[in-house]
């Protein structure tokens, strides 16, 4: 089994029915002339080590398919993407077609020849899942023309757990140490997060309401005092240089943050207000895919935990095209059914949530990472190069 270092990268939600159904995680296909080697995961009990990476968390209560394409070099099948399904969600009888639909579409889409599942479920006596439900759930993708090459169960994503096969009465293992996984140690070495848990994910965006009530009482103000002096400028026939002005007061706010910072009230306020000038905002999707990238998350991230509507879903859909790009499908997902949540409208939200659900490649989206990057020069700001 050979899961490529970028099979690995861009972990996705997706699903053919509707967002409030949509139950799956999952990784997309990756042009095979990429350059990085492929890693090499020679057991199941490597494979279950390696989903923490693979997803950029450690999944529980989870149903994970790992979609193979064909053979490589020494007769091994390559790992093409990776979806993860809450369990709970896929064993509802009533979503049974749904969730095979849901793997159909992905294999369909990477040109599959056949999944690999691993059931994580820590709660049945002895750390057992339920054997029954595991063999319905695989007979119903047998049943959908869906080949399963194998299949295994275990209790929590752990070093030293035990797992077993669902194919074959005595086989099975221990995991290793997802820790020490090779493709955990891509992760690491390209600087990038494995969480312990899903919610920690959502943590990142959850309203806090103590400050969102701090900051709605600056927000009117800061609102109008924006619109005022912008108003001013363009009268005066300097609206560009305001606006630059503007923007370069937003990348300090960055910039400050990368310090680890939080911002004030004050500053949210007036945050939310300059991004409602819509050049400002564009600008900011520059930032994606530069150096900058981090630090301008972690204040997207902010800004959605402290405001509301619209405002909320504007920072949100930074965040989510930001995590997006850059690989990070799960917290995409996250961020981006927040913005829809907070603003059912927005358009850069439902357009980004719709491409990220329809399987869209995080490369076909840096064209709008380019324009952002000429929206700033246009105002006369250099916002750093984009990494190619």
């Amino acid at each position: 089994m050979t899961p490529s270092t970028n099979s690995t990268r861009r972990a996705k939600r997706t699903g053919p029915f509707p967002r409030a159904l949509t139950c799956a995680e999952s990784t997309p296909a990756y042009p095979a002339d990429l350059p990085q080697p492929p890693l090499r995961v020679r057991d199941p009990g490597e494979l279950i080590a390696a989903l923490p990476a693979m997803l950029g968390f450690v999944p529980e209560r989870s149903l994970v398919v790992a979609v193979l394409h064909e053979p490589g070099r020494g007769g091994t099948a390559a790992i093409e993407a990776v979806v993860r399904f809450d369990l709970d969600g896929v064993c509802d009888p009533g979503r049974i077609d749904q969730f095979t639909a849901c793997v159909g579409s992905i294999c369909v889409r990477e040109q599959a020849t056949g999944v690999l599942a691993i059931f994580v479920d820590d709660r049945t006596e002895s750390g057992v899942p339920d054997a029954l439900r595991d063999v319905a759930l695989l007979d119903a993708l047998g049943a959908a023309g869906i080949a399963v090459r194998g299949a295994w169960s275990a209790p929590a994503i752990v070093a030293g757990a035990r797992f077993r096969s669902l194919f074959d009465r005595a086989g099975g293992g221990v995991v290793g140490d997802p820790a020490a996984s090779l493709v955990a140690l891509s992760h690491v070495l390209d600087g990038r997060q494995i969480r312990r848990s899903r919610s920690e994910l959502t943590a990142l965006v959850v309203p806090d309401r103590q400050l969102r009530a701090q900051v709605l009482t600056r927000l009117g103000p800061a609102v109008a005092r924006y619109r005022g002096e912008l108003s001013a400028a363009l009268r005066a026939g300097n609206g560009v240089a305001f606006q630059r002005r503007s923007l370069e007061w937003v990348l300090w706010q960055i910039a400050d943050t990368a310090s680890g910072a939080p911002r004030g009230d004050r500053d949210l306020a007036r945050l939310a207000a300059t991004l409602r000038d819509r050049p400002i905002r564009d600008a900011m999707y520059g930032l994606a895919l530069g150096d900058h990238a981090e630090a301008a998350e972690q204040l997207w991230a902010q800004l959605a935990r402290a405001t509301p509507g619209t405002d909320r879903a504007e920072a949100a859909a930074l965040l989510g095209f930001s995590a997006y790009v850059r690989g990070d499908g799960p917290f995409a997902g996250v961020a981006l059914t927040a913005a829809v949540e907070a603003d059912a409208d927005h358009p850069m939200a439902v357009l980004l949530e719709t491409s990220l659900q329809s399987g869209l490649r995080p490369e076909r989206l840096r064209k709008l990472a380019h324009c952002g990057r000429q929206i700033a020069a246009d105002l006369g700001v250099d916002i750093g190069p984009i990494d190619l």
